[in-house]
Formats: structure tokens, C-alpha cells, sequence
């Protein structure tokens, strides 16, 4: 059996902020979620999370993982501290815990799995996880024997100049054998300049211990401060775009994108630059998105492509173009081989196959058949002061240049609307309709001080 404790507890004062350190987002996940993410090949029987600053913050943030045990640790003592909070929750346990820092989140579950494989085949009392770093600098040096077995701890201010050049660091992330560390942990002091228990100290008092390598050195990387979230980030997204492009998309200047874990992208999708993709998106094979587009929550087919534009939890069908400069939004749905144009606004808009929104437009609230062409500046006034309401109009309709359309209204197939007219009432099949004054020309209408054939 595996159990897992993540310290979840401290402030993080170097954020300079007063949301917990753990709740920082990388990648548009918390940090203390992405180690909870981490866990997925290990399947622990049991998952803590420590916590202390922002108790109340880090709890609703991961309210929806039912598994979660929440544990106390009232003051911050150190990391030993942390660990010894979950000893009355596993008093009868006989398995191992796995201990993890939240504020570590570019784990990958296969260096996890490893880290458990390699202390349950070793039968270990601890297991640490360890990076060899070209520039240790700052961190704690682990020392081995020819069997990976570690004979000591060293913090860098104690390196001798020889020490200093062995480049096995602690990452801080252990396996134990729980029995055997529920008899050390008791034993810890606080002997040291912080007056903290360290966990490092149980090393000491446990054997075997063994190191585990992890094979990227990224992995391991701690937050402290925004400049290190940056970095992070960073990496997270050098880890995706490079999946994506062995998977067969095109990224075009990867370094101006930016790409959610949670995006699907089909080969042969070509993302242009500046574009970002967001959340539970998926593009179909041969896609074009941007330059200079954002798109979130939003699914589209194959072959469509966004040109500067805005797409926010809509659905876009096949062979669709969308902008430039449009935006689409509030569950907006396209349908197959249409155009929206220059400066559309869709908003919880149906729109049919083949119809034409080529610019200067707001459709909102409203349901357009297939074929239908909407004018430029066409407009559905969808609200009264009070409440929206939906406007409807048929197959193969087309709309004169800045019409309007008051709803609630509806308006039938086949039917012509002449430019500039004001609809307020619902229109049958196969009409023309005009909704405006007549023109009226009167010629000489201007006062006789304002004529050019009158002198000043």
C-alpha cells in the first residue's frame, strides 16, 4: 500500500502575495494540483495534503477531489514538522508514504512511478529522488555509494571545496517505508540556524537509503518567487509544444505560442504565432489558427481557419473562416463552409451551413438557417432594458446593409431586407421587406445665409 503527504502548508512570502504559494497557477493549473496530477500511476490508497496558511483557500480550491484528507499543521516547523502531523492517521498503516512539495509541480507520474518501483524492489527504508545538476550551486549535495546507496546529506554553506563538486542534489521528494519513519520522526531536533525539524534528518536514522536520478533535472524545480513561476511555465509549455510537434502540428515561432495541457490538437494543425489555446479545446486535422488569435473552451473541425479573432465556448464546423477580428462567444455555434468576417460579434448565435457574416455585425441571441447572408452592419437588437430575446431567420435569407432586427421576432426563408430598414415584426417566406421612411429630396432647403450664391 502507498499513502501520500504533500506539504501544502507554507505562506511563500518571497511571492509577495497573499494568495498561498501552492495556489499560484502554472499553465492554468494550481501548483498543488499539478503534484495531485502527478500521482496517477502510483494510485495511492491515501492522499493528505497539509496545510496551514490559507487553510480555508487551498481546501476550496480542491473541494472537488473527494479523496483529498486535509491535515493541520497550525505552525510551519519545518518539513519533519509537516510529516509528523499525519502520524495519528496512520497509526496502523504498514505500507509507504511517498512525501511531495507543493510547490514542485513539473513532476512527470513515470518519475514518481520509478521513484516507488525502485524503493519497493530495494526494499528501502527512504528513497530519495536526486538530480544531477551542471550548476549545484545553493543546493544540498547527496553523496553514494558505487550502489546508490546514500552515506550523506550535505547542505551547500557545509561543502568542502571537494564536496562542492559532486553535482547529486536532494529534490526533495522521498519514499519511505512508513513503520520504520513513524519510529524517526519522533526523534527529530531542531539543531540547526532555522530551529526547524528537517526531514533530511530522518536520512540519518533509517537504513537503507538509496538515491534515484531523475532523468530531467526541470522536473525537480521549486517555486519561490514569480520570476522561478515564470520559468516554470516556460518549461510546462516547451513540454507540450514539443509533444504536439512530434505528434505532426505545426507551431510557427513556438516561443511567441502558448498552448493548455488540456488542448487536442489533430495533425496537421498549423498554429501561427501570437496565437494562444486554452482549456478544453480541440482543433481538427488541418486547421489553420491565427496569427494573432486566442482561442478557450472551444471546439472546431477540421480545415477552419482564425484570423486574428476571438473564440471563446463555441463550436465551429468544417471548412469555416472565421475573421479577421471577429469574436465568438456565450456557446456561439457555426455551422459547415461559412464565413464570419471583419469585426462579427457572435453571441449565443446558431448559425447554418454556408451562411455569410462578412463584417460589421452583431448577431446575438438569435438562430440563422443555412445560406443566409447577413449585410454589413446588420444588427439583432436582442435586448428590451430587461430581458434578451431570440431572433430567428430562415434559409436563404438576405439582409440589406445595417438592418436591424428587434426582437423577439422572426423571419422566414427566401426573404430580402432592404438595406437600412428597422424589422419589428415577424416576415413570412418569400418576401421582400423594407422597414424605413421614404426618401424625400427637397431641393433649396437651406436658409439663404447659408447658400454659396449668397455674399456674406
Amino acid at each position: 500500500m502507498l499513502a501520500v503527504a504533500i506539504l501544502a502548508a507554507g505562506r511563500g512570502t518571497r511571492m509577495k502575495s497573499t494568495l498561498p504559494k501552492v495556489l499560484h497557477s502554472v499553465g492554468g493549473k494550481s501548483m498543488v494540483e499539478r503534484v495531485l496530477q502527478s500521482l496517477t500511476t502510483v494510485d495511492p490508497s491515501r492522499c493528505f495534503v497539509i496545510v496551514g496558511y490559507g487553510s480555508d483557500q487551498v481546501k476550496q480550491t480542491l473541494k472537488h477531489l473527494s479523496s483529498i484528507e486535509f491535515v493541520e499543521q497550525a505552525q510551519q516547523l519545518g518539513t519533519g514538522h509537516a510529516v509528523q502531523q499525519v502520524i495519528p492517521y496512520l497509526q496502523d498503516f504498514q505500507g509507504d508514504l511517498l512525501v511531495l512539495n507543493g510547490d514542485v509541480p513539473l513532476l512527470r507520474p513515470e518519475t514518481l512511478q520509478n521513484l516507488v518501483q525502485q524503493h519497493q524492489t530495494h526494499q528501502n527504508a527512504a528513497t530519495l529522488l536526486t538530480a544531477q545538476m551542471a550548476n549545484p550551486s545553493g543546493y544540498g549535495r547527496v553523496f553514494c555509494d558505487d550502489q546508490n546507496r546514500v552515506t550523506a546529506i550535505v547542505e551547500d554553506r557545509d561543502c568542502s571545496i571537494t564536496q562542492k563538486q559532486n553535482c547529486r542534489i536532494n529534490a526533495g521528494v522521498y519514499c519511505f517505508n512508513w513503520p520504520q519513519l513513524a519510529t524517526a520522526l519522533p526523534q527529530l531536533q531542531t539543531n540547526n540556524d532555522q530551529q526547524e525539524y528537517y526531514l533530511t534528518d530522518v536520512v540519518k536514522l533509517l537504513s537503507p537509503v538509496m538515491a534515484v536520478d531523475v532523468a530531467d533535472s526541470q522536473e525537480i524545480q521549486g517555486i519561490n518567487n514569480r520570476k522561478q513561476l515564470a520559468a516554470a511555465a516556460m518549461m510546462l509549455q516547451n513540454r507540450i509544444k514539443d509533444h504536439w510537434m512530434a505528434a505532426g502540428v505545426t507551431l510557427i515561432e513556438p516561443n511567441s505560442i502558448t498552448i493548455d495541457e488540456t488542448v487536442e490538437l489533430a495533425p496537421d494543425v498549423i498554429v501561427e504565432p501570437q496565437t494562444h489555446l486554452r482549456g478544453q479545446t480541440q482543433v481538427g486535422s488541418g486547421s489553420r489558427l491565427g496569427p494573432g488569435s486566442l482561442i478557450e473552451n472551444s471546439q472546431l473541425a477540421e480545415n477552419v481557419t482564425v484570423l486574428y479573432s476571438v473564440v471563446s465556448d463555441s463550436t465551429v464546423a468544417a471548412q469555416t473562416r472565421i475573421g479577421p477580428y471577429a469574436h465568438l462567444r456565450g456557446q456561439a455555434v457555426v455551422g459547415a463552409g461559412c464565413r464570419v468576417g471583419n469585426f462579427v460579434e457572435l453571441k449565443k448565435a446558431e448559425v447554418g451551413d454556408r451562411t455569410n457574416i462578412a463584417h460589421l455585425s452583431y448577431i446575438g441571441d438569435a438562430t440563422l438557417g443555412n445560406q443566409v447572408n447577413v449585410g454589413a452592419g446588420t444588427i439583432t437588437a436582442n435586448y428590451d432594458g430587461y430581458q434578451k430575446h431570440r431572433t430567428t431567420i430562415g434559409d436563404r435569407t438576405k439582409t440589406g446593409s445595417n438592418s436591424v432586427f428587434v426582437a423577439p421576432i422572426n423571419i422566414g426563408e427566401a426573404v430580402t431586407v432592404g438595406a437600412g430598414s428597422v424589422v419589428t415584426k415577424d416576415v413570412p417566406d418569400d418576401c421582400l421587406v423594407v422597414a424605413r421612411a421614404k426618401q424625400t429630396v427637397i431641393p433649396g432647403w437651406k436658409p439663404k445665409p447659408m447658400r454659396p450664391d449668397q455674399e456674406a
